[in-house]
């Protein structure tokens, strides 16, 4: 059996992923990357992700079974257009935008629609850059693929199986359907989340009372706002008819409940919240939804040096891996809380039972 090749243009934080994710499951694999950053490229060499860094996108890209083109999208008309005098007609050409329109309809002008698969890992981070990449950004997620009218069967059965390898999950929409789901569950979000904290930033007071009392709740649902603003400028740019469309159902919405709530509508009010409420923890209790389960705990810390580093430490003895800390302030959950999100379920269980056996009281043991 030959070994798998795969080429990167452009090695960012989905790339660098993938790339990595990739190595994690073919450790033979031949891996090759060309991108404007250079210490993005050095990293991933020194790091044993790449094998090669190309110069430019050049013949080196003739060999490879995958091509993945992850530069922003705004590159990938001239990327196209130098790569397609290298492409073998065995290669599987793809991408890693969230918008699909464009593409296919670049890929179609150069006639090169017989190879291409759209790639769209349902994954991502505020973070960016190689820097930020991890395979176990790819674990357990929607993987969508848009394979072209053409694409023989046999190159989509490819496709899917490498993405099954990488850990991902595959999910096979056309292009048209993925970009209003896209806009609905991932753009549309990230506008409200942006103007939601722009509202708070124009209605504070000049002490800025509001961003000192920002609690958990308002940082849950305003984290993406700090996501690459170049990115989601080019995604609202290519997307604007399905961001728009639904951008002005959900002002319709909001003016509906506005007028509820002028009105001191009671019931609609509770029905409002209550049907939200019951869709939303759907998602949860899927086991292929979208909202995956967090395995996260809450418990109460003393005030005093050293309290968050005595936990820490008092996991990792017990061999237990931290994925993310930090203290919840002034919130339903109370003053002086921490919260430990881990990996896997196991880990909460084995936190609690190191934790309660040294005297730490546990606020809540559920997903969140």
């Amino acid at each position: 059996m030959s070994t798998l090749t795969c080429g990167f243009i452009g090695l960012g934080l989905i790339g660098g992923s993938i790339a990595r994710a990739v190595r994690t499951a073919y450790p033979n694999a031949r891996l090759i990357a060309y991108d404007i950053r250079e210490d993005s490229l050095q990293l991933a060499l020194q790091e044993h992700v790449l094998d090669e860094i190309c110069p430019a996108i050049n013949a080196s890209f003739a060999d490879c079974d995958y091509i993945f083109l992850c530069a922003p999208v705004s590159c990938n008309d001239e990327n196209l257009l130098t790569l397609k005098q290298y492409l073998a007609p065995h290669t599987i050409l793809t991408d890693v935008g969230s918008v699909k329109t464009g593409i296919h309809r670049q890929v179609e002008s150069l006639g090169l629609q017989g190879q291409f698969i759209g790639g769209h890992p349902m994954t991502g981070s505020e973070r960016f850059g190689y820097q930020n990449s991890r395979a176990s950004l790819l674990e357990n997620a929607y993987y969508i693929l848009t394979p072209s009218n053409t694409v023989p069967e046999q190159k989509l059965h490819s496709y899917r199986t490498l993405v099954e390898s990488i850990g991902a999950i595959p999910l096979i929409l056309n292009f048209e359907e993925h970009d209003y789901v896209t806009a609905a569950i991932s753009h549309l979000p990230h506008v409200v989340a942006a103007s939601l904290v722009n509202l708070v930033r124009d209605a504070d007071s000049e002490a800025g009372i509001m961003k000192m009392t920002a609690a958990g709740g308002f940082k849950d649902i305003t984290r993406i706002a700090s996501s690459s603003p170049a990115m989601w400028q080019q995604i609202c740019l290519t997307n604007r008819d399905n961001i728009s469309d639904l951008l002005k159902k959900y002002i319709e919405a909001l003016t509906k409940i506005k007028a509820e709530i002028d009105a001191g509508s009671k019931d609609s009010l509770y029905s409002f919240f209550d049907s939200a409420r019951e869709y939303r923890d759907s998602f949860i209790n899927a086991s292929s939804g979208p909202i995956k389960t967090e395995h996260v705990l809450t418990l109460d810390i003393p005030d005093r040096p050293g309290s968050i580093a005595a936990i820490a430490s008092l996991l990792a003895a017990h061999n237990v891996s931290i994925k993310n800390i930090g203290i919840n302030h002034n919130r339903e959950l109370a003053e002086g809380a921490l919260r430990i999100e881990f990996h896997e379920k196991e880990a909460v269980e084995k936190a609690v039972c190191a934790l309660t056996a040294q005297g730490y009281a546990i606020r809540t043991r559920r997903p969140f």
